[in-house]
Order: structure tokens, then C-alpha cells, then sequence
């Protein structure tokens, strides 16, 4: 269960689109067999910067890598995509997601990132991959380096980000993003939020958090909106629509997680009695769909199992503050979904739990956090009403 009524911060995560232009590249280079790596920063402006990385593998297969380089001029990771990036101090570290840790022999991953920097932006020149220094070369050597003045744009909607105060939001299309800690008083922790482009319907986000507390409470839900939320911010929605009016509410969602704690990663819906509700109105019900989950429950109690969209789903039911809450959460987790919330909706309708005069009003989908730390990046998002 969620509640929206205050606006607080969530979470940095980690996806981007990627950029083609190349601006500068710096190759690890000697001689022995190994790795050879290809560093581009592929478009700068003033205090920050995208880069491209691509690893060969130049020696036997492996199933996962760990490339490790360092900054001679200060320069700072911001986000990234397709890798999980730290950094401590100068020295930055980038990991394999779960779908590109396989490298075989003469074989390449990729990943990019953004950052920041003052003063110079020069490439590093020594990188390690898995403990190894990768001396390959073959690759092409620096290249000028243009500026430009402002950070490019991808598709529609230009990155924005990463903000880390609770009262910061991002507008981006048809859907907004707070940075929503509305459970986190008393709690320990931080969360930033940010956006990484996106074109029409289909949009790219993340966030990350650290929280502690009270480790059955929800701390932070840092999600995109469509429609209603205690008020109506972006045009175009394509809502409210009425439940009997069976329209298709038809969505894909495919994210990445890394961290630990207690969370769980799920759609949120409002319904309300009138097509038209405003801020001061409170929904009377609210419909969950968890497709991944981290030592989480939902409110209320399990009432048995259902098969939706060739998933297994427990079907939970609840009541919280003055709405009813409906939770299904999948059987066995999983990070890439493809839903028409109608089929959802109507099983609730068929149970006798809500009545199909009511209008669903919002469309939300964001990690629910109750403790711990970690990201949750989403490569792509959409929410169309047929």
C-alpha cells in the first residue's frame, strides 16, 4: 500500500539512452593478450559529460566482469546505464547487469554513463578488467574533443537529473516523477531521482535510495504518474476512465534492481466515485500489481491465487486510512512485463470488491521502499489507454 498525499525523495538509478556522436576516445593500449577497452566521451557541456565504454574480450570467456579505471582531473559518475557504476574517490568501478555479464572470446560489452566535471575532462588511460590490465590495442586512437553548451537531448525529452531533495519533481511528457518520501519521518536515509529521455508514450527513469527504520514501514515511493495524484499536474492522460467502460490500459515495464533491503517494485492505480476528482478527494480504493519483491508484504490479508496474463499472481485485500487496497503480487519475480491493467481491474469488479461505476483515476509505477539501499533504473516505460 502506498500513500501519495505528501511529496518527498526517492532514488538514483541508472538508465540511459544511448548517444552516438563521438567526442573523444581513449584506448588502453601495450601488448599483452587480455582486454582492450574503448573510452568515448560522446558529448560534453559545461560540468558534465556522456561517455561510451566497449570491453573485448581479448582472452578465455567469462560470465561476468568488473572494469576498474581512475580520474586524474576530478571528474565524478553521475549515472549510468547498462552497468552498475561506483565510485570511491578517483577510482571508479563498473559491473555486468544480469544480461550482459557473458563476454566470450573476441567478443564485446557495452555501457555508458554521464558525469561531471571542472576545469578539464581528460580520458583515463589505464583500465583492469576482472584484475587484469587490458593492454589490447586496435582500437581508434584520441580524437578532438568539441563542447557543447547544453546537454543533449534524447528523443522528446532531454535527461534531467539527478535530484536528491524531497520536495523535487521532474515533468516529463504525459507523465510526472516526484521524489516521493511520504513515509520517511523519522526514518534515516536519502533517495534521488532522475530521467534519462525518452519519446511519446515511452520514457526512461530511475532512482536510487539508502533508508533505515522501522523495516515493516514504507519510507519512499519515487514513481511516474499518469493522471491523478491528490491533484491533476499533466495534460493528456487519457484519464480517468470509467471501470465499465472496459477500455485497455495497456503497459510495459522493464527495469533492473541492485541493492538489498526490503522493497518491492510495483504498479499503484486510484480509484475514485466521480470522473473529475480533485485534490481534497480521496480515493476509495487502490489496486497494486508487484512484479518484484525483497522480504515485502502487502496490507491486508492473502486471499487466495489467480493466473493473469499467464502469470500466478497472490491475490491480496486490505484497508488502509479511507480506501480499500488490492494487491497482486507475482509468484516469482521478474524485471520485464507486459500488462493491460483491464484484466486486473476486472477481476477485482468480479470478486465483488469494487463496482465497475467507479474511474480509475492515476496510473503509478515505482519501488516501494521499507529499508535498505540499491537502485532501481527503468529502460522503459509506457501506459496507453485504447
Amino acid at each position: 500500500m502506498v500513500k501519495r498525499h505528501r511529496l518527498t525523495l526517492l532514488a538514483v538509478t541508472v538508465t540511459v539512452a544511448v548517444v552516438t556522436a563521438t567526442v573523444g576516445v581513449a584506448v588502453a593500449q601495450a601488448a599483452a593478450v587480455g582486454c582492450a577497452v574503448r573510452y568515448a566521451v560522446s558529448a560534453q557541456w559545461q560540468g558534465g559529460f556522456n561517455a561510451d565504454v566497449t570491453i573485448t574480450n581479448l582472452g578465455d570467456p567469462v560470465s561476468s566482469w568488473r572494469l576498474v579505471w581512475s580520474y586524474g582531473a576530478g571528474q565524478r559518475v553521475t549515472q549510468a546505464w547498462n552497468a552498475t557504476v561506483t565510485q570511491s574517490g578517483s577510482q571508479v568501478t563498473a559491473t555486468n547487469v544480469s544480461y550482459n555479464g557473458a563476454i566470450g572470446t573476441n567478443g564485446a560489452a557495452g555501457f555508458g554513463f554521464s558525469g561531471s566535471w571542472s576545469g578539464s575532462n581528460p580520458a583515463p588511460t589505464t583500465f583492469t578488467l576482472n584484475g587484469v590490465t587490458c593492454t589490447g590495442s586496435g582500437n581508434p586512437g584520441p580524437t578532438p574533443s568539441p563542447t557543447v553548451t547544453t546537454p543533449p537531448p534524447v528523443g522528446d525529452y532531454a535527461p534531467v537529473g539527478p535530484l536528491c531533495r524531497s520536495s523535487d519533481l521532474i515533468d516529463i511528457g504525459k507523465y510526472w516523477i516526484p521524489n516521493n518520501q511520504w513515509g520517511a519521518t523519522g526514518a534515516t536515509g536519502s533517495q534521488c531521482i532522475w530521467t534519462n529521455g525518452g519519446s511519446g508514450d515511452r520514457i526512461r527513469w530511475g532512482t536510487d535510495y539508502t533508508w533505515s527504520g522501522d523495516a515493516g514501514s514504507v519510507k519512499s515511493y519515487a514513481a511516474a504518474i499518469l493522471g491523478w495524484h491528490w491533484g491533476w499536474r499533466r495534460p493528456n492522460t487519457g484519464l480517468p476512465v470509467q471501470v465499465s467502460a472496459n477500455r485497455n490500459v495497456n503497459t510495459s515495464w522493464q527495469f533492473t534492481v541492485t541493492g538489498s533491503g526490503n522493497m518491492n517494485v510495483a504498479y499503484d492505480m486510484w480509484f475514485h466515485p466521480m470522473a473529475n476528482p480533485g485534490a481534497g478527494d480521496q480515493p476509495t480504493d487502490e489496486l497494486m500489481i508487484w512484479l518484484y519483491r525483497a522480504n515485502a508484504y502487502p496490507a491486508g490479508t492473502r486471499q487466495g491465487t489467480v493466473t493473469i496474463a499467464g502469470t500466478t499472481w497472490e491475490v491480496w485485500r486490505g484497508y488502509v486510512g479511507t480506501w480499500n487496497v488490492y494487491s497482486y503480487v507475482r509468484t516469482s519475480n521478474t524485471t520485464n512485463a507486459s500488462l493491460n491493467i483491464r484484466d486486473f481491474t476486472n477481476d477485482v469488479v468480479s470478486r465483488g470488491w469494487m463496482s465497475s461505476s467507479k474511474y480509475l483515476t492515476s496510473v503509478q509505477a515505482g519501488p516501494e521502499i521499507f529499508t535498505g539501499g540499491g537502485q532501481v533504473q527503468t529502460g522503459s516505460y509506457s501506459v496507453t489507454i485504447g
